[in-house]
């Protein structure tokens, strides 16, 4: 049986600040998930995760995440990238602040 491919989108940490970011069609990185290049064919999906790969001057930890479209833009499909998507939990900064 074959796994059909989901819509992916590649997610990092910020090396400097820590902050969850996405990569954009540009090969540059937005803390909005809703700026986030979209990607709906495997083989361009593991291409642009090899090349935030080398951006290790400012990201950590890049990988692929499943996304869901919907009108108001991607949503994560599993609960931690949800929760990441948020911003951190111990206390209001970043993105809860506002």
């Amino acid at each position: 049986m074959v796994k059909s491919f989901l819509t992916k989108i590649v997610t990092a940490n910020d090396l400097l600040t820590g902050e969850v970011i996405y990569q954009t069609d540009n090969n540059s990185w937005t803390k909005h998930l809703i700026k986030a290049e979209i990607l709906e064919q495997a083989i361009l999906a593991n291409e642009r995760l090899e090349a935030a790969k080398l951006q290790e001057f400012k990201v950590v930890g890049a990988y692929l995440i499943d996304v869901s479209l919907s009108t108001l833009g991607p949503a994560p499909c599993h609960f931690r990238e949800r929760f990441r998507s948020k911003g951190p939990s111990n206390y209001f900064h970043g993105k809860q602040a506002s």
